[in-house]
């Protein structure tokens, strides 16, 4: 099918919607701001794209996400116009602000979006005007291509990493109890653990539980209980933790938050409860106070998403489509041109060389005062050896 080239078809947009723009830029709310990047002076215009993120409470967001799509599409497409809103977290709010950029002229649309089963209806209007739309982390039927990493993948490197840890530790707990001394685990010697999901809305969220309880299946492990965690929150997810806490005292030997916000509230629950140390809790996102709860032995783990590799290649994919090339994927989904990117697990060990080689994060914002005393045991400051001092502390 031949698409309409973007001029001719802002102009149709602009004609089927100019009586309701004014308005549904008002209803789009404080979570709306468009033209972060205008077309550069002296360039012609080449088309407009447009950006939708779901919620900055997660800070890959507003930290990574945005300026790194902002800044590759700019610099790959001087002549293209960048519109971003950002929804909150509120899915009708999402709607208002696509059909916003639609009626702005979107050639494009790179749609994070609040509720999947909602955002088909924002990929069907841009259909109806001859804009494309990439779905961005995660998935929404009928867009023209998706962006995102493996999270069923990412769950069994979560249930893994957790698996292998209690396990072990339970082991060494039963032996330390042969030898007569204190420790060991509920009466069967099984370790019990937690399953923090995120929200249900979200079909990553269910892919990284799918991948977590594969991760599971036949380890002799219990899992107490599981949860969905609306919105991702993590206050809910220390209310969950704090219940699961008192209902099973002295039995959570693990928590397998699904990001790093649901572990940053399950360990709360757990500090709180006077747990020490806390359960063995892993995360993912690679957020900075996941990095520093690592380093300071409170969190086991994080997964680590280069969500500014992922960004880029939005940009670059937004970019191509712009300009009616066929851009190369690496999977489909659902019947959908896919691209997949590679995560990587991150405990204590892999602090040095992953987060700050790669220069995730320098050793400054790690190391903050608070905690000076652990990134001085954790080898990232002073003249102690890194992988000496980090031995114990995470796993690889």
């Amino acid at each position: 099918m031949t698409r309409p080239t973007p001029g001719r078809r802002r102009g149709w947009a602009r004609r089927m919607l100019a009586g309701t723009v004014g308005l549904v830029v008002a209803a789009g709310g404080a979570g709306c701001a468009v033209g972060d990047a205008g077309t550069a002076p002296g360039v012609e215009h080449e088309g407009t794209i447009g950006l939708l993120l779901p919620e900055a409470q997660t800070a890959r967001y507003e930290a990574s996400d945005r300026p790194t799509f902002v800044s590759v599409t700019g610099r790959r497409c001087p002549g293209c116009t960048v519109l971003y809103a950002n929804a909150a977290q509120d899915a009708a709010a999402q709607l208002e602000q696509a059909e916003s950029m639609l009626a702005q002229g979107a050639d494009v649309l790179v749609l994070d979006a609040v509720d999947t089963v909602a955002a088909v209806g924002i990929v069907t209007q841009a259909k109806r005007l001859g804009a494309q739309v990439i779905a961005y982390d995660r998935f929404v039927d009928g867009a023209d291509y998706y962006v995102s990493y493996d999270y069923e993948f990412i769950g069994f490197l979560l249930g893994s990493a957790l698996a292998g840890t209690v396990t072990e530790r339970a082991a060494r707990a039963d032996a330390d109890q042969d030898a007569g001394q204190e420790g060991g685990q509920d009466d069967d010697g099984r370790p019990g653990v937690l399953l923090a999901h995120g929200s249900a809305t979200d079909p990553n969220a269910l892919a990284l539980a799918a991948g977590a309880r594969r991760a599971l299946e036949g380890e002799d492990i219990d899992v107490l209980a599981e949860h969905y965690t609306p919105d991702w929150s993590p206050d809910k997810a220390t209310e969950w933790t704090e219940a699961m806490l008192t209902q099973y005292p002295g039995r959570v030997d693990g928590i397998l938050a699904a990001n790093d916000a649901i572990a940053g509230g399950a360990i709360a629950a757990a500090k709180a409860a006077g747990l020490d140390p806390v359960p063995v809790t892993t995360g993912q996102d690679g957020e900075l106070a996941a990095v520093q709860r690592i380093v300071a032995g409170d969190q086991f783990m994080t997964v680590y998403k280069a969500t500014d590799q992922q960004a880029a290649t939005a940009a670059e994919l937004a970019v191509r489509v712009l300009r009616g090339q066929d851009p190369r994927t690496t999977a489909v989904t659902d019947g959908v041109p896919t691209v997949l990117l590679a995560p990587r697990a991150v405990g204590a060990a892999d602090v040095e060389h992953v987060i700050v080689d790669g220069h995730v994060y320098t050793v400054d914002q790690i190391c903050v005062p608070a905690y000076e005393a652990a990134c001085e045991r954790a080898g990232l400051l002073g003249s102690g050896d890194a992988a000496g001092a980090l031995e114990g502390v995470g796993a690889r």
